[in-house]
């Protein structure tokens, strides 16, 4: 979301409009460290899910494969 260019202004594009972060008041700028904080935590919390599904899917195909080298 945000660009950094060579000493140029940071912007952000929002709704295909750029804006400079420098213009922006101490509210936006906050509305906007909220926005990137859970941006990045949404991106982890799929991550993780990730990992939880590959694991949950990995403990079901052992407990199958053991159950099945019972009968």
């Amino acid at each position: 979301m945000a660009n950094t260019k060579n000493n140029k202004e940071q912007t952000i594009t929002l709704n295909d409009k750029k804006y400079n972060i420098s213009d922006m008041n101490s509210d936006q700028k906050n509305y906007l460290a909220h926005v990137s904080d859970l941006n990045r935590k949404v991106e982890t919390t799929k991550f993780n899910l990730q990992q939880l599904e590959m694991g949950l899917n990995h403990f079901v195909s052992m407990l199958s494969d053991s159950l099945n080298k019972e009968e």
